[in-house]
């Protein structure tokens, strides 16, 4: 299987999806522990969330595997992203702290190689590719990294987390006029709570592409699931609620792409 699916848009934004995908190599399949099996960890629907941005003529870039076998939103020397409870490269642990593997059943150091090789390098090298083809084509470059969690998590957060979790890696993977232009949109709605840079400041994704003074920049999206779907297995996409929070990604997208010329 390809590692992502990628299709080219007309606009200057690229629109990143690297956490919904479920597939699985034959060890990390083998391998899985109880708790894992049902890959709960996993962006679920988020491409039919963003289906709308196909319309609007981005490109749209979606990765094929699991995050249980590399995660595409780190870097590939594995260093934390954050000083708090986070997961790694190759996850260990649940987002609540259980084991990912069943006691020796971790993915060998030559097969997560491979992985680093086969997955994680290719939809990078895409990544870069269609900014640059963005870029040359239009003078700049527009990249919006789309995610979604569990709304109460409390090995990674205190609480509820905020509907609308935007990062910028603290204003430095994108200009102040687009963070000004995502921030009004955001105060303009009164149906979701919402944050800059608080818990998700944006992962390696948004860290590394983000650079705004070279004419690319990147905003990421970090949403609490409970607002499109059940969060609960089997994880059920509800169409009300989604089609209610879309009414704010459009006009949000729509200020990014405003804003965002370099």
């Amino acid at each position: 299987m390809t590692p992502f699916h990628f299709t080219e848009g007309k606009l200057p934004l690229l629109v990143s999806i690297p956490h919904a995908g479920t597939q699985l190599t034959p060890e990390v399949d083998a391998g899985l522990s109880d708790a894992a099996r049902g890959l709960p960890d996993t962006d679920w629907h988020i491409p039919l969330l963003y289906d709308f941005v196909r319309d609007m003529g981005a490109s749209v870039l979606i990765g094929h595997y699991s995050r249980f076998v590399i995660d595409l939103n780190r870097p590939p020397d594995n260093q934390p992203l954050y000083s708090t409870a986070t997961t790694g490269l190759y996850p260990e642990t649940l987002f609540d702290g259980t084991p990912t593997f069943a006691p020796g059943k971790t993915p060998t150091a030559e097969q997560r190689q491979g992985y680093l090789d086969h997955i994680w390098h290719p939809y990078h090298q895409q990544i870069q590719q269609e900014l640059a083809r963005i870029k040359a084509q239009h003078g700049y470059a527009l990249l919006f990294d789309a995610h979604s969690i569990a709304s109460v998590i409390p090995r990674l957060f205190e609480g509820r987390l905020p509907d609308l979790n935007i990062g910028t890696n603290d204003g430095a993977s994108c200009s102040s006029a687009v963070t000004t232009a995502i921030q009004d949109v955001c105060s303009a709605q009164t149906d979701y709570r919402w944050v800059i840079n608080g818990r998700f400041k944006g992962g390696y994704i948004t860290r590394a592409y983000g650079q705004p003074e070279q004419g690319v920049q990147a905003v990421q999206l970090e949403l609490a699931q409970i607002n499109y779907m059940d969060e609960t297995p089997p994880f059920a996409w509800q169409q009300a609620r989604a089609a209610q929070l879309q009414k704010v990604l459009k006009p949000l997208l729509q200020a990014f792409l405003q804003q965002g010329k370099a």
